[in-house]
C-alpha cells in the first residue's frame, strides 16, 4: 500500500479531515482541503494525489486488486446493466467509453469523480493505489489496460476459437 493510501486510512474515521479533503473537488472550496492535504504529506499543487484523496474521502472503500476497469466492470454488474449481442451500449458502457475519451486535467477528473460515485452507491470498492498512478500517467497503455479489464472477455471461448 502506498504511503498516501497509509496515512489517509489513519484518519479514515476523522470526519473533520475526510469533508475537508472532499472540498477539493468543489473549485471555490479548494482552499479547505489544502491544511489537510499538507497534514497528509501531499504538496497543495500535487493534483492527482490530492484528487486521490478528495475521491478515497468521498468513498474510503479500498480494492487492493484490478483497475478503475475493473471496478466500472463491478459497477455495471451491480446496476444489473445486461449486456446485449446488438451494438447497443447499456449506461455504464456509455459512461465508461465517455471517462476513456477523456483529456488530463478538469474533463479526467470529473468523469472519475462520478464514476467513483457510483461505485460508493453500489458499494463497489476501489483500488485507489492503481488509480493514483493510472491517472498520473494517463494515456493510451492506461486507457487500453482499463478498457482491457472492462471488456474481458467471457470465460467460454468463441466460436472462431473453437475451429
Amino acid at each position: 500500500m502506498s504511503s498516501l493510501l497509509e496515512r489517509l486510512n489513519r484518519f479514515k474515521d476523522d470526519r473533520g479531515m475526510m469533508a475537508n479533503l472532499r472540498c477539493i473537488h468543489i473549485k471555490n472550496k479548494k482552499h479547505r482541503a489544502w491544511p489537510a492535504l499538507n497534514r497528509l504529506g501531499v504538496a497543495v499543487e500535487n493534483e492527482v494525489a490530492a484528487f486521490v484523496a478528495g475521491l478515497f474521502a468521498t468513498h474510503p472503500e479500498v480494492n487492493a486488486n484490478g483497475n478503475f476497469g475493473d471496478t466500472c466492470r463491478e459497477i455495471e454488474k451491480k446496476r444489473g446493466d445486461k449486456r446485449s449481442d446488438d451494438i447497443k451500449l447499456t449506461p455504464t458502457e456509455r459512461r465508461f467509453q465517455h471517462l476513456l475519451c477523456a483529456e488530463t486535467g478538469a474533463e479526467l477528473y470529473q468523469r472519475v469523480l462520478r464514476m467513483v460515485l457510483l461505485a460508493k452507491s453500489q458499494g463497489v470498492a476501489v483500488n485507489y493505489e492503481q488509480l493514483l498512478v493510472d491517472l498520473r500517467y494517463w494515456g493510451e497503455r492506461t486507457k487500453t489496460a482499463w478498457a482491457a479489464s472492462y471488456w474481458e472477455p467471457h470465460s467460454e471461448p468463441a466460436v472462431e476459437d473453437l475451429l
